[in-house]
């Protein structure tokens, strides 16, 4: 939400309005996915899916904020997202990679 991540589900629809709003839906453009997207299906970033919606916008607006993240930001920004799967080192590199490709744009 404006560039920020929220959680959505302790995030009331009354919050949104007038915000600008990107869903992982929201992050390809004409069919070709985002960097983070792409770097995270490159990486094999997931395995069951539980976690890819909320890491890849979270990993989003991170990079907004800080497009040159050294790995310990990385680490201490998707820290609290829960992947039951152990994709961890997999979605370190995909941040990493995504960071490159992007190279402070979006």
């Amino acid at each position: 939400m404006n560039d920020k991540a929220v959680r959505s589900c302790v995030t009331s629809v009354g919050d949104l309005d007038g915000k600008h709003v990107v869903t992982i839906e929201g992050l390809a453009r004409n069919g070709d996915l985002h960097p983070v997207q792409e770097a995270f299906a490159t990486q094999l970033g997931f395995q069951c899916g539980y976690c890819t919606p909320g890491m890849i916008t979270r990993a989003y607006a991170f990079l907004l904020q800080n497009p040159e993240p050294t790995r310990d930001q990385i680490l201490r920004e998707m820290g609290s997202h829960l992947c039951r799967c152990g994709a961890h080192v997999q979605i370190v590199q995909a941040i990493e990679i995504a960071a490159a490709t992007m190279e402070g744009g979006t």
